[in-house]
């Protein structure tokens, strides 16, 4: 039957600095490395071996991806990268202080920014110092100025649906290292969670999420590798 495991990069530079990160590229922590390679160990001790991976343009899901498939001994399986698998841009909040942020504009205002489905943060600004026109990576993309988690679902489910899922019908186990709220889309859609509920939901750094799917690529079971 299909198998999907997900992996959320490990710790990042951003994350502990508690800092909105978004699009920019930030590198992984010495934490966030052996998050990854633990990732790795854990598919390899549990024979839950990957034959094929999808990841983002971004440092730390790129690393995570490689550490992890070292420590699995799969090194040599195919990757695809692509910007659809991109964190959510987080706009105009993009390199500042999460507690300072909440501090200017009221801890509910940032909740909503964070937390709420369809309510994007401000936008980024032309020629802010993190506006990524010219990073080669993006070039023909229409880079987005701040996007809300509906509008990261309204990129992320076509592309599953376009090169994952037919990759998952012909058999493949596929890992898929992506970020927090890129793969809330992929678990919101394969486990039918709501608008409202998805917003709650917290996907932990270097821990990967097996789906158990039928031939309609139903979901059967989630769980953490972990946990069995």
């Amino acid at each position: 039957m299909p198998r999907l495991i997900l992996v959320r990069h490990g710790q990042s530079q951003w994350n502990l600095e508690n800092r909105f990160t978004g699009w920019w590229d930030v590198d992984l922590t010495a934490k966030g490395e052996e998050e990854a390679r633990a990732a790795g160990s854990l598919l390899k001790a549990k024979g839950m071996l990957p034959t094929l991976a999808f990841t983002s343009l971004q440092t730390r899901a790129i690393r995570t991806l490689h550490l992890a498939l070292e420590a699995a001994g799969r090194v040599w399986i195919p990757e695809t990268k692509d910007w659809r698998l991109n964190e959510r841009h987080y706009g105009g909040l993009t390199g500042l202080d999460k507690a300072e942020t909440a501090a200017k504009h009221g801890d509910e205002q940032v909740r909503i920014w964070r937390r709420s489905f369809d309510i994007p943060p401000p936008v980024l600004e032309d020629g802010s110092e993190f506006d990524l026109k010219a990073d080669p990576r993006y070039a023909g993309i229409a880079i987005p100025s701040s996007e809300s988690l509906k509008d990261t679902i309204a990129r992320v489910l076509p592309y599953y649906e376009a090169a994952i899922a037919p990759a998952l019908r012909a058999g493949e186990v596929v890992l898929v290292a992506a970020h927090g709220n890129s793969l809330r889309a992929l678990v919101k859609h394969l486990s039918g969670i709501s608008d409202a509920d998805i917003t709650g939901l917290e996907i932990p750094t270097g821990q990967p999420i097996v789906y158990e799917l039928d031939e309609s690529l139903t979901a059967l079971e989630r769980y953490y590798l972990a946990e069995r």
